[in-house]
């Protein structure tokens, strides 16, 4: 089993847009995506076509809110 995956850029994509789409969120992922992506160190918005390579990540867990007050 692979520990990642392709995807392909959609035109004006960014990193983080993709990192958004897939897994949810951008904090942490979006510098393990850009470790596999080092053709991509210089390039801020995407071409379509772009054979991007993302890590299999965990489902992220998120915490209930708690509101105190109305």
């Amino acid at each position: 089993m692979s520990d990642t995956r392709q995807v392909i850029s959609k035109q004006g994509d960014t990193i983080d847009m993709i990192c958004q789409r897939y897994f949810g969120y951008t904090s942490a992922i979006t510098e393990q995506v850009m470790a596999l992506n080092p053709h991509l160190k210089n390039t801020a918005v995407l071409e379509s076509g772009v054979t991007i390579v993302l890590p299999i990540a965990k489902p992220v867990q998120t915490l209930s809110i708690i509101q105190l007050w109305d």
